[in-house]
């Protein structure tokens, strides 16, 4: 009992004594619960208001009605909503810079009005929605606003002084229809007698409104109330054709995540190397740190390279992943990526400066690097503020650089920005941690 007591002793006293382990080992559950809890809810009374989704609208029909839909969209809290043309939005859908672009035809402004009566075999206007198919959550949301701003602005105009031809020419409509049953057809007729009333008074006095609930309980059999206007949706993938392959992000994600971590036990073993002796052996020879430490980060970028090579050529033998953009910028993206590892492993080794220390640290910085990246959580449903601070993060650089040449589809120069913050970060990297590495024990 003595003996075991004092193994035990011996143990506490080792781990302890490690006041870098420990204090790692405290801080990285810390901050990942806060990093979850502010994410996924708030405690703040009044807490932040969610982030906007952004959206664009093309309106090719160009009446006030159209306009007041776009101005009503505008209006929403929810949406952060840019005009543009239909070319430019369904692009900026395509590239990941917005969410979803709503087209609104030509003939729309005409067409809403009468459609509210049309019944579900009427004909009514198409109003195109385009979206983003690795976000597809938002696309119920955006649905759905837009269901309640165009049916809001269409019955309001109809019901209004402004929709009196509309009202006669329905009312035309119901007369003469014998399909109907002589009694539906009166009261009916009556409806948009009494409707006409309002209009009239509406007119005359504008401030005094005209009222929709009134006209939205008209029914009966073979004549209903319904939306005025129907959608088709359509993913902005690189090829209309071939439907978006969601192993493409969860690839570049989980891959960006273990890469890293490969990277931190290659660190971890130059940290053992010195501490085994073998350090001392090399530093016997003619070399000079840098040229030590540099070829670490070299054997350690190819090492990276391979396995990420190795892990798409699984994602696309299996799971029908495909390079859809360029393959030069794909190979750009995944070698900046393999020199940053390298580097971002050195550096995690110099700060830790043992192998101990260091795996807590590496815990620390790889899942906050992934998180802030959009590996395990798309970026989109961050706080505004995170989504901006998280373009600080290299890993989100990669994820989206690995993003754009896959399923997006984008050209090479896409990959360009994407590069060149990663061979940023990985010089950065680099410089410090053969400016900090320890040469001893």
């Amino acid at each position: 009992m003595n003996a075991f007591l004092a193994l035990v002793r011996k143990d506490l006293f080792l781990h302890f004594s490690n006041r870098r382990a420990v204090l790692m080992s405290i801080i990285a559950p810390i901050l990942i619960a806060a990093f979850f809890g502010s994410l996924f809810g708030n405690n703040k009374k009044g807490g932040d208001k969610p982030s906007p989704v952004p959206i664009a609208i093309s309106d090719l029909d160009h009446s006030p009605l159209t306009a007041k839909i776009s101005a009503a969209l505008q209006a929403d809290s929810s949406l952060a909503v840019r005009s543009l043309d239909a070319d430019a939005a369904l692009a900026q859908v395509k590239a990941g810079k917005l969410r979803a672009a709503i087209v609104l035809p030509a003939g729309f402004g005409q067409q809403a009005g009468r459609a509210l009566f049309a019944g579900p075999e009427g004909k009514r206007p198409e109003i195109t929605l385009h979206y983003d198919p690795s976000q597809a959550m938002v696309l119920p949301m955006v649905r759905g606003l837009l269901a309640q701003h165009v049916m809001q602005v269409v019955s309001a105009d109809t019901f209004s002084g402004q929709g009196v031809p509309v009202m006669k020419d329905m009312r035309a409509q119901v007369a003469d229809n014998l399909a109907l049953p002589a009694e539906q057809r009166q009261e009916l007729t009556a409806m948009f007698d009494s409707i006409a009333r309002v209009q009239e008074r509406s007119a005359r006095a504008p401030q005094a409104g005209a009222s929709a609930a009134s006209a939205a309980e008209a029914g009966g059999s073979g004549f209903t109330m319904s939306p005025p206007f129907s959608t088709r949706e359509l993913e902005a993938s690189a090829q209309a054709d071939v439907p978006y392959n969601s192993y493409a992000h969860s690839f570049a994600g989980m891959g960006v995540q273990f890469i890293l971590m490969m990277g931190v036990d290659i660190g971890v073993a130059l940290l053992l190397m010195r501490r085994q002796g073998l350090w001392q052996r090399l530093r016997a020879a003619p070399l000079s740190k840098a040229r030590l430490l540099g070829s670490r980060i070299a054997s350690c970028t190819l090492i990276s390279l391979i396995i990420f090579v190795l892990i798409y050529a699984v994602a696309m033998a299996a799971f029908g992943v495909r390079v859809q953009g360029s393959w030069l910028g794909f190979a750009a993206v995944l070698l900046a990526f393999s020199l940053l590892t390298a580097s971002f492993g050195l550096l995690i080794a110099a700060l830790g400066k043992s192998p101990e220390a260091t795996r807590g640290l590496a815990i620390l910085a790889t899942l906050l690097m992934v998180m802030l990246g959009g590996a395990w959580v798309p970026s989109f449903v961050f706080p505004e503020w995170l989504q901006t601070a998280s373009l600080f993060i290299p890993t989100r650089w990669a994820v989206d650089g690995l993003d754009a040449m896959t399923w997006r589809g984008l050209p090479s120069s896409e990959a360009l920005a994407p590069v060149g913050v990663m061979l940023g970060f990985a010089l950065a990297f680099g410089a410090l941690a053969i400016a900090r590495f320890s040469w001893e024990e």
